[in-house]
């Protein structure tokens, strides 16, 4: 039996150690802080220590003569924890430091993307401090204006003119905070369109996709309030979406081929892992947002449960490099709704009851995964972040809404979540949109 060691402590993890279990992986989990999910089904093999601790995790590895690695959350990887791991001869799912880079850097995904001429590439420029800032606001026009922290930011550092800026004087006043706290940042071109996520399995040469999905990233009904690392998703049962052809998704795929490929050229590290292309399909085509060198959270609880293919084999496949272009997903559509305790994301309520009625979840056909949770006893609290992903499996988006709407009722709690994500009024609104850009 495989003896596999997932890392992180998310409901991502929990839905990929989910995957390697069913696949018949003897798991064992190395976490920052316990996921209950992940403690039952590696059942108890885990280590809960820093995920940054290479040496401890190596350490464990060794102890406990495992077969390979998978790294789930991206900080971990844009600061070496696979070149640490391999070197210790102990094979790993996830990009080297040079290839994570494209996570970890946004400056250095933009520079690669104009070097090699990718076509989904937009207009950016990076900046060390607020020297010639304000020429290039006025290059772009106030109104186009998107500013990104360079580093890591877990979907929250990102401030666009219009939602988080509303004149000029804010885009400058961010910026400023910004060159304080010493933070290289990008200005980039607003683009407008629909968002769509495409993630992708690596191998180093071979990329094959998973079927599409939508990420809900604002805290309230009808996107409005705060950024979020997610409120919840869906996929439609054709692994497309109404307004995103498979044309569109052949592009985008050519250009993650295309990016996979310059990224060995430009560092001599061939890209292996998990690779997740946030695109947006615009008037002028299809365009990159972002870059991750990982699986989406919540995104990672839409195209796993519905995975046809062994896992494990695909895990190996990545490793050998040798990944097989005919893996098979179910027709099925997903939605996947995140319960988060009250006040999040700004004034979470930590440390409160959730009761789950795990028998009713099981008959109604819901998956949850537990997020940021803890247990205490037999008891699931709160912390100050997403607390668990519900999700819905059925041949069409509107019974997997029931599903997953049905699944949150099984759950009681200081909560609150999306009513609307997965609903068809949601995907209407969405359609609307793009046929009036591209009319």
């Amino acid at each position: 039996m495989v003896k596999v060691l997932i890392i992180g402590h998310g409901a991502r993890e929990h839905v990929i150690g989910e995957a390697l279990v069913r696949s018949g992986a003897n798991l064992y989990a190395f976490m920052s802080s316990k996921n209950a999910g992940l403690e039952d089904l590696s059942q108890g093999r885990i280590k809960v220590h820093s995920e940054m601790d290479f040496k401890e995790i190596i350490d464990y590895c060794k102890l406990n003569i495992i077969d390979f690695v998978v790294v789930g959350p991206e900080a971990p990887l844009v600061v070496g924890i696979v070149d640490a791991i391999e070197r210790n001869g102990i094979p790993c799912i996830g990009p080297r430091i040079e290839a994570a880079q494209l996570e970890g850097s946004k400056i250095f995904t933009r520079r690669l993307l104009e070097k090699y001429k990718i076509s989904s590439n937009i207009k950016s420029k990076n900046f060390y401090s607020m020297e010639n800032v304000e020429n290039y606001i006025k290059e772009l026009g106030v109104e186009n204006i998107v500013v990104k922290p360079d580093g890591l930011t877990g979907g929250k550092g990102v401030k666009v003119y219009g939602d988080h800026l509303f004149s000029k004087q804010d885009i400058l006043d961010y910026c400023q905070t910004l060159v304080k706290q010493k933070s290289p940042f990008i200005i980039e071109e607003k683009i407008e369109g629909e968002e769509f996520t495409l993630q992708t399995l690596v191998d180093g040469k071979h990329v094959v996709a998973t079927p599409l999905v939508q990420d809900h990233k604002r805290a309230y009904e009808d996107d409005t309030g705060p950024n979020t690392g997610g409120m919840g998703s869906y996929s439609m049962e054709d692994h497309l979406m109404p307004f995103i052809t498979q044309n569109d998704v052949d592009e985008a795929l050519e250009d993650m081929r295309k990016v996979v490929a310059a990224v060995k050229a430009e560092t001599g590290v061939e890209y292996k892992g998990f690779l997740y292309g946030g695109y947006m399909k615009t008037v002028k085509g299809i365009k990159l947002i972002e870059f991750n060198s990982r699986l989406g959270d919540p995104e990672a609880m839409n195209v796993l449960p519905i995975l046809k293919t062994d896992f494990i084999d695909v895990c190996m496949g990545i490793i050998n490099g040798n990944l097989k272009s005919n893996i098979e997903f179910e027709n099925k559509a997903t939605v996947c709704k995140y319960l988060a305790p009250e006040g999040y994301p700004g004034s979470p309520k930590k440390d409160e009851l959730v009761k789950i009625d795990k028998n009713k979840l099981k008959q109604i056909g819901a998956r949850y995964y537990y997020a940021s949770v803890y247990r205490k006893g037999d008891e699931i609290f709160t912390t100050t972040s997403r607390a668990i992903g519900v999700v819905g499996i059925a041949n069409d988006l509107e019974s997997a809404e029931k599903i997953a709407e049905q699944g949150i009722g099984c759950i009681s709690g200081k909560l609150f979540y999306r009513k609307d994500v997965g609903t068809l009024k949601l995907l209407q609104k969405r359609i609307d949109h793009m046929n009036s850009l591209l009319k």
